[in-house]
């Protein structure tokens, strides 16, 4: 939800924010309260517009709740702006000169939002902008004689001269001064997203909603300025589906570093806030979701590891002093856009301890995120963010969430659903009840802004509104929102440097993966082709390779450029069709563009069209009209290679039962880099070693599987979920990638033949607690280069036993280890730890176990090496989960309707 239409009678007077705006002085000397002088704009209404791209004016952007006229047109003309506009009720931008090429000049009732704190005025609608020049501008804002930088809070009048500011006290004082000095209308105008600050103490207005899952991305509290201006751009990485096709966990840190810094930078700009909304960390667990591609893939194994080391990069190594913070989303068993608003999930206790809570515990416990995003739906009839058995028993009692500065954050809507779509409570006014008093500290949304009548009617309490700001502005002491830390002086010198470009490169070429070849690949720099066809609807791609809650890229650099560069290529370049065509218009020509050719390259697969946020699919099949298109291509004669794009996997029965195609690959969604990412793929300058981090079901998967069944384990809705549970054949198994080169393979190091558990367990005490963390051995194989290319290698260790409840799992990935450049003839090691969690599986009550049994580690697909191994004595519980999953029954403050699992589209 980029753009939010709100309506409310809450009123608090506004203009005193214009204090908080001010710039400060380059030798601060704190003034009190209500000496010097405010600049106040006089401003002249040009009308109301319809803005459909949000692109009338995009220099730089204010997001309040408090948003009026009156501040917006103040705050654009404090920076030398001439013109400012308010869109969405609450987001204010500015800019020297209006931009009318997309809009359109409409009625003025059109633009129909009430200013919150003054609802006898208009603050635009949602895509509609009430649109002001200002007379009065203070400097020139085109010759850079105003600042956006962001200064820290204490370094602004009147602010300093409070104790919030004071450094001699503790952060906790200083918290404490702050929530005791805000009046009740204003702490509750802080409980949401476009929080409002305080004009009254100087305290500035903060647009918690970021985003940044794969780069700095667009959202209420980013702003990307023009083309050619400072903060125009930020390093736009491949989606995370593809990211973790590389199984790189070094990768994955060096991206989650380089998207903190550059986060860091925009936040330090005046262009974003300081904290994120990623990662998305919900495991892939039906191929149709919409939003998989923003996902590490189906194994929570591979999500843990991806979340241990993008949060840590992010935040930074000290958790109080923090670059940026990151969310970790959305809690829990959120994996499915159908009617997400109002649907209830049942999992067993079993599945929640295995599957569903796994990665969160991560992101809690190992990684130390300081934020954790309730999701929409509902879990066990509570929603999810009114639900005390996740936020609070879980979360915050079991796991240790319990960091002055650790909050939890509303989905956007999310609180409203409660009463919406969920019929939870009775009212709107219920739902903020249940939701804060649940532990939801704030929400993205605006029923906390009926807070003041639930304080009145008893169902929350000031304690509680006093503990969710104490949280908040906890949080932002960490990254040094009033006083700066080492990370401030971070600027836009340090976005989309070369070694970030060269890590989305990186990225790029390591996650795609070769799913079919036979012999065509790779083509050789000094390839003999000449004429070489590039047809489909992926060719010439650019934005369409980025994926979902992307940013702007500083460049895009589609296939077809990166073809057309390759020296000695003659390229012809058609599309051919549409990604989801409902008819065959351009194939024929497409097909007569290539018919001289030596060489075709199909580019296509599904994008944001298909597969997206509120968009899941119906079915995995390739889209008729492009699979139309290959098999006349491949009629051809020609060599033909075929790239998929997109983030679910399709099912490519056909193309691989075509002998006219030769080779194929999963290129994901790419991003900036694409291009020529996949040129040297398919020349061998890169090698290909991604592995499948989903699997590729058959199309009659989607008849065989309820998509509201949440059960991982096979039974008559389902065929079961995932690598470890699917009872049929899948196309291409996760796991799956081939190489242009061959290996062998020997162990070296394995662990012994026999274990007994109740010594096991007593050893490891000396690491620290017992739990799925504790470390149990290290496996290591050496991996030889048997072939004709230098080429990269992902070793997949997996394990499966005959120990535990019934059905027992296929296999489980345990470890995994990504080698780099093993020359022909030459050699590396694998290096694979395991873990007690390695060997647990959860009971029917959610306790961790191990249990005694035969084991059998198995690396990679083709067990191309295996060890066997025994564990003896009693089984030992290792982790536990509070109360066996949700009670029955809680005690709320307000009538509710616990909610029946959804088996059907609900809302």
């Amino acid at each position: 939800m980029i753009g939010r239409n709100h309506n409310s009678s809450l009123s608090l007077a506004a203009t005193s924010l214009l204090a908080s705006s001010a710039v400060a002085q380059s030798n601060f000397t704190c003034k009190s309260a209500g000496t010097g002088t405010t600049y106040n704009a006089t401003s002249k209404y040009l009308g109301c517009y319809l803005d459909p791209s949000v692109s009338i004016l995009g220099a730089v952007k204010l997001s309040t709740i408090a948003m009026t006229p009156q501040l917006c047109t103040s705050f654009c003309g404090a920076r030398g702006y001439s013109y400012a506009g308010i869109n969405f009720g609450t987001q204010c931008f500015c800019d020297v000169a209006p931009n009318y090429s997309n809009a359109k000049l409409v009625d003025d009732t059109k633009c129909s939002s009430k200013c919150y704190t003054d609802p006898s005025q208009r603050c635009g609608a949602t895509y509609v902008e009430s649109l002001y020049q200002v007379l009065n501008p203070q400097g020139n804002a085109s010759t850079g004689s105003a600042s956006n930088n962001y200064i820290p809070a204490c370094e602004t009048s009147p602010l300093c001269s409070h104790q919030v500011c004071n450094t001699s006290l503790s952060t906790a004082d200083r918290v404490a001064s702050l929530v005791g000095e805000l009046q009740l209308e204003e702490k509750i105008l802080n409980l949401v997203d476009s929080a409002a600050g305080s004009g009254r103490l100087g305290l500035p207005p903060y647009e918690w909603w970021n985003e940044a899952t794969h780069g700095v991305g667009s959202a209420p509290g980013v702003q990307f300025a023009h083309m050619g201006s400072n903060y125009s751009y930020a390093t736009s990485f491949p989606s995370p589906i593809l990211t973790a096709a590389a199984f790189d966990d070094p990768l994955v840190r060096a991206i989650g570093e380089v998207v903190g810094r550059e986060g860091r930078a925009f936040g330090n700009g005046g262009f974003a806030g300081f904290d994120y909304w990623a990662p998305n960390m919900n495991a892939f667990r039906d191929p149709r979701w919409g939003r998989g591609q923003e996902t590490p893939g189906e194994d929570i194994y591979h999500v843990q590891n991806y979340i241990k080391n993008y949060v840590p990069g992010m935040q930074g190594p000290d958790v109080d002093q923090k670059q940026i913070i990151a969310t970790c989303k959305h809690y829990a068993v959120y994996d499915l856009e159908t009617d997400r608003y109002g649907n209830d999930y049942n999992p067993s206790v079993q599945d929640l301890a295995d599957y569903y809570l796994a990665a969160f515990k991560t992101c809690v416990r190992d990684a130390h995120v300081g934020s954790i995003m309730c999701s929409y739906n509902a879990v066990g009839g509570y929603p999810s963010c009114a639900n005390e058995y996740l936020l609070e028993e879980v979360l915050r009692e079991h796991w240790g969430f319990n960091a002055p500065g650790s909050y939890v954050v509303s989905d956007c809507g999310a609180v409203t659903d409660i009463y919406q779509f969920h019929n939870f409570t009775n009212t709107e006014e219920a739902a903020a009840s249940v939701a804060l008093n649940a532990g939801t500290d704030i929400e993205c949304g605006s029923s906390f802004l009926k807070l003041n009548s639930s304080l009145a009617d008893g169902q929350v309490t000031l304690a509680r509104m006093d503990q969710a700001l104490t949280r908040l502005y906890s949080a932002l002491f960490t990254v040094g929102y009033f006083d700066g830390n080492q990370y401030t002086s971070l600027d836009f010198s340090d976005v989309a440097t070369p070694d970030a470009q060269n890590i989305a490169y990186t990225a790029a070429h390591e996650g795609m993966t070769l799913l079919q070849n036979n012999g065509l690949l790779p083509l050789g720099e000094t390839n003999s082709y000449k004429n070489v066809a590039v047809i489909g609807p992926y060719a010439n791609a650019t934005t369409q390779m980025q994926g979902d809650y992307s940013g702007t890229p500083k460049y895009l650099r589609s296939p077809l450029s990166a073809f057309q560069n390759q020296s000695g290529w003659n390229v012809t370049y058609a599309m051919g069709t549409l990604i989801n065509a409902y008819n065959d218009s351009g194939i024929s020509a497409a097909v007569d563009a290539a018919k001289n050719a030596d060489l075709i390259i199909y580019l296509g697969g599904i994008d944001g069209s298909i597969e997206n946020e509120q968009l899941d699919r119906t079915n995995l099949t390739y889209p008729s009209y492009q699979l139309e298109l290959i098999s006349q291509l491949a009629a051809i004669g020609a060599p033909m290679v075929v790239v998929t794009f997109g983030g679910g996997q399709l099912d490519h029965t056909p193309i691989f039962d075509n002998a006219g195609v030769c080779s194929v690959i999963w290129a994901g969604y790419p991003s900036q880099d694409g291009g020529p990412a996949l040129l040297d793929v398919l020349l061998g300058v890169q090698s290909i070693a991604g592995r499948l981090p989903i699997t590729q079901y058959p199309a009659s998967y989607v008849n065989e599987t309820n998509i509201f069944d949440i059960a991982l384990r096979p039974n008559v809705n389902s065929t079961g979920r995932t690598y470890k549970w699917y009872t049929g054949t899948a196309v291409r198994p996760f796991g799956f990638g081939m190489h242009y080169t061959t290996f062998a393979f020997s162990w070296d190091g394995q662990p012994s033949s026999h274990y007994d558990i109740t010594e096991l367990i007593a050893a490891s005490q000396d690491s620290g607690p017992i739990n799925d963390i504790t470390p149990f051995t290290t496996v290591t194989a050496t991996v030889q280069n048997t072939g004709k290319h230098t080429s990269d290698y992902v070793g997949l260790l997996f394990l499966s036993s005959d120990s535990g409840p019934l059905p027992l799992p296929i296999k489980s990935l345990v470890s995994y280890d990504r080698l780099h450049n093993i020359t022909v003839g030459g050699s590396d090691q694998l290096i694979l730890p395991l873990t007690l969690g390695s060997l647990a599986r959860s009971d029917e009550n959610g306790n961790l176990v191990v249990y005694p049994g035969n084991y059998k580690l198995m690396l990679d697909n083709d067990a191309c090496l295996t060890f066997e191994f025994a564990l003896m004595g009693a089984a030992a519980i290792i982790e536990t989960l509070p109360t066996q999953g949700p009670r029955s029954q809680y005690n709320f403050t307000v009538p509710v309707n616990v909610q029946a699992p959804s088996w059907q589209a609900y809302s």
